[in-house]
């Protein structure tokens, strides 16, 4: 198939997306896409603020896909080690001045239940019972070693978010879903 520049940047223009990653997700690739993310929003000349939640939230969504990402591509190292990548898919759009940003991957069923059930949570919280329930959760991570959060990451996305934290699970094989997070700011 030939890529044809004008057609796939006309595409994206019409949807409004400004930044689109679909892939493998590495811990040290996520500062390459954090560092182009940033310059885009310093490049947008955002308030500090506005600016400080798009990029915590992309932080907080990548690390989700990072952990939580049960689709895996493996790659052999020049030293003949073995690992695997998560994978998922990243978008960024400005649409009537604000700023959505979404993602895709694969997770366990167990997962997405696990996921919907903290999400409709969070959504059904205002902005004054989510700063109290973050601080309540950051207080029990530190009882709990084995936590990868406790859920802080969702909810510091419900906190910045301006309408809560919208999602969707597909059913894609046996024993997982297609988990997409959308949340705009």
């Amino acid at each position: 198939m030939k890529f044809d520049l004008k057609t796939h940047n006309r595409i994206l223009a019409d949807h409004y997306i400004s930044v689109f990653y679909s892939g493998p997700i590495l811990a040290g690739g996520i500062d390459g896409l954090a560092e182009m993310l940033q310059r885009r929003l310093d490049f947008d000349a955002l308030p500090l603020n506005l600016s400080q939640s798009v990029f915590s939230v992309f932080v907080e969504q990548m690390n989700n896909m990072l952990m939580y990402s049960a689709e895996k591509d493996g790659f052999e190292h020049l030293d003949s080690r073995h690992s695997k990548m998560s994978k998922g898919v990243f978008v960024l759009g400005i649409q009537n001045k604000k700023y959505f940003l979404q993602t895709g991957n694969v997770v366990t069923n167990n997962n997405a239940e696990i996921l919907k059930r903290r999400i409709d949570h969070l959504n059904s919280l205002n902005k004054k019972e989510l700063r109290m329930y973050f601080r309540e959760r950051a207080k029990a991570e530190d009882d709990n070693h084995k936590s990868k959060g406790a859920g802080l990451g969702l909810i510091e996305i419900a906190r910045r978010s301006n309408s809560g934290i919208e999602y969707e699970i597909s059913p894609h094989a046996d024993g997982l879903s297609y988990f997409t997070m959308y949340v705009t700011i």
